[in-house]
């Protein structure tokens, strides 16, 4: 399958998807700020994975209310002003050195980037249209974005102290303008024009979505534990430096960019449900071997488990947006929002309990994750398959509506097919 997006709609897809690395930019930058707080303020450890907290319950938990309100209303406003919302938080970080002041700065922020999310996918949707390389960009700039916040953080706060937060601000800035730049390449009227330009697509099929919901729980845990505890793993147990430790993470993060790429580049050719049952089988001896390999040989799987946790990022997203034809804003939410946050929320479970048994012994129990999400998907149908090639027009998990007289799936009155709104996109707001 070759790319069918214009060249002017993937300009606007590579714009948003810099937008997106902007606004994630400040989720590292978050974690980047502790060490600054800690010594420059005096804030307890404790204080500190409160103000960390704060920022990921505002920018996760509230993304599923951002998603259905963006069900019901087109708020294309949303989008830059979210972007300038999650930075002026952080900038405001030295506004006052109270803990609840500071908590709260940052709160906001994570509401910006919780606001982001359902509304800028949704976009990214409709200038991707079915090609699944576009909407992986999106994913990727993300990713960029969430590891290029300490590198930001580290020499700016590094170098002039807490009161130069509000330079912060200005990655945001050019977020917007990225935005409004996208925005003059806009898509046809007669795709994402008025209320009644198009129609949904489709039922929801919402038994589908709950597996797909399962697997997302999955791999957040995996993630966020390995994150959280891969350099004390690495230094404590495998035996290597304490420079190889911390560059364990970054090689970690950085094979997102490469896991993301291959996903999207799978999706041309076969089934995004194939891809992720495979991503998982595959993930689980790669995690084994991280875990319970000795020595520094270790270190060669780090790269190998994070294209594995990363192949089916951008899928998923998708692959709900599908699910959900008529509920894209939901799926957003639900896909980037409420049950990625999980695997922050179990984090302090898996820390609490290597306290107890040991960090080694507290992490084995991830290994079945990804079997567990493999499991959640089995029989699951890709809708894009299921319409294109079903004769009954069946979409996943037999839920599908009629078929259309060309055969392809598509509804006659599918005008995003030929115009870059994606298929099933409810323009018309219930």
């Amino acid at each position: 399958m070759t790319s069918v997006v214009p060249t002017r709609a993937r300009r606007s897809a590579r714009l948003l998807a810099y937008s997106h690395a902007t606004v994630d930019l400040y989720q590292g930058a978050v974690a980047a700020l502790v060490p600054f707080l800690v010594l420059e303020r005096g804030y307890s450890y404790a204080a500190s994975a409160g103000i960390v907290l704060a920022f990921s319950l505002s920018s996760s938990v509230v993304q599923p209310i951002f998603g259905a309100l963006g069900d019901r209303w087109r708020m294309p406003w949303l989008i830059p002003v979210s972007i300038l919302l999650a930075g002026l938080g952080i900038g405001a970080v030295s506004v006052s050195e109270y803990f609840w002041v500071t908590a709260t700065v940052v709160g906001v922020s994570g509401v910006g980037v919780a606001a982001f999310h359902p509304a800028a996918a949704g976009r990214a949707r409709e200038l991707a249209r079915d090609d699944h390389v576009v909407m992986a960009w999106f994913s990727l700039g993300g990713n960029i974005g969430f590891a290029a916040g300490p590198l930001v953080v580290a020499p700016t706060i590094g170098l002039l102290g807490l009161a130069a937060s509000p330079l912060l601000v200005v990655p945001a800035l050019t977020g917007v303008v990225a935005v409004a730049l996208a925005g003059r390449r806009r898509a046809r009227p007669s795709a994402v024009g008025g209320a009644a330009s198009t129609r949904p697509r489709g039922r929801d099929d919402w038994s589908a979505f709950g597996r797909l919901s399962v697997a997302i729980v999955c791999r957040s845990i995996v993630f966020v534990g390995l994150g959280s505890f891969l350099v004390l793993f690495m230094g404590r147990h495998e035996g290597v430096g304490e420079a190889a430790a911390a560059a364990s993470l970054f090689v970690f993060y950085a094979g997102g960019a490469f896991g993301t790429a291959i996903g999207g580049h799978l999706a041309r050719r076969w089934p995004r449900t194939s891809i992720l049952r495979g991503a998982y089988l595959a993930a689980v001896p790669l995690l084994a071997g991280l875990l319970l390999v000795p020595g520094p040989a270790a270190f060669l799987l780090v790269p190998l488990v994070s294209v594995a946790l990363y192949v089916p990022f951008s899928l998923h997203v998708s692959l709900g947006q599908d699910y959900l034809p008529r509920h894209m804003g939901t799926a957003n939410g639900v896909t980037l929002g409420l049950a990625v946050s999980i695997g922050g929320l179990a984090s302090p479970a898996i820390g609490a309990l290597a306290d107890r048994v040991g960090l080694q012994q507290a992490l084995l129990p991830m290994i079945a994750l990804p079997a567990i999400a493999a499991l959640a998907l089995v029989r699951l149908r890709d809708p894009r398959s299921a319409t294109a090639g079903d004769a009954g027009g069946r979409a996943p998990g037999g839920d599908g509506g009629p078929p259309s007289a060309d055969g392809t799936g598509r509804s006659p009155d599918d005008a995003g097919a030929d115009t870059g709104a994606p298929p099933g996109r409810a323009d018309a707001r219930a």
